[in-house]
């Protein structure tokens, strides 16, 4: 009995490890991706960023493909949390409605380093499409497949297409975002967020 709790002391002691050491990697990845871009990345550099050797970079991420996946898969998991919890989305449209633009909007505007990472997305998406479609998969589709999925719920709302309808509200607040942080619009293109959020919120529900 004590012996199997000794090695099951030393198992998450060696998982806690295991686990500090990839965000270490992670942490190094981003501060690498901003400072040099995609292509300007090695797993050299990772590795110096990160303290550690690069073998062991290469013990947990196969390559620099799958380091940034890892990297974008741990960033969507930590907003899509941020943002909508651990449960599902409940509550009075319009109320649910404000509060995701409110709150997605906030999330992304004071995140300096996910802006950075947009551009960084954005600027490299020619020569690295699975880059863009990495960005896609993990960042952009958990969110619209949660929103089709409660706009579904609501027939009261007489949406003719809850999934068009959650791609046009999502992808408003996306490009809003972009055109506002990422590409410093907000100058030439001016709105103050709550105008936009409400346009946005009352143009969903003009059906019901």
């Amino acid at each position: 009995m004590a012996r199997t709790k000794v090695s099951s002391k030393i198992s998450n002691i060696d998982r806690d490890h295991s686990i500090n050491k990839v965000d270490k990697i992670l942490q190094g990845a981003m501060q690498e991706f901003l400072e040099n871009g995609y292509a300007g990345t090695s797993m050299d550099k990772v590795a110096a960023a990160a303290g550690v050797s690069k073998a062991t970079v290469y013990s947990y991420f196969k390559d620099k493909e799958a380091l940034f996946k890892a990297l974008m898969e741990q960033r969507t998991r930590q907003k899509f949390q941020s943002v909508l919890g651990k449960q599902p989305l409940e509550g009075e449209p319009k109320m649910i409605l404000r509060y995701l633009a409110t709150k997605g909007l906030e999330q992304m505007t004071q995140d300096k380093e996910h802006r950075a990472l947009m551009r960084v997305i954005i600027g490299e998406s020619g020569r690295f499409p699975k880059l863009a479609q990495v960005c896609v998969l993990y960042m952009m589709k958990p969110m619209f497949d949660t929103l089709s999925h409660y706009l579904s719920k609501h027939p009261e709302l007489n949406l003719p297409d809850p999934e068009a309808a959650a791609r046009i509200f999502l992808g408003s607040l996306v490009h809003f975002y972009i055109t506002q942080e990422v590409l410093h619009g907000k100058h030439i293109l001016p709105m103050a967020n709550e105008r936009f959020i409400d346009s946005l919120v009352d143009l969903v529900l003009s059906h019901s």
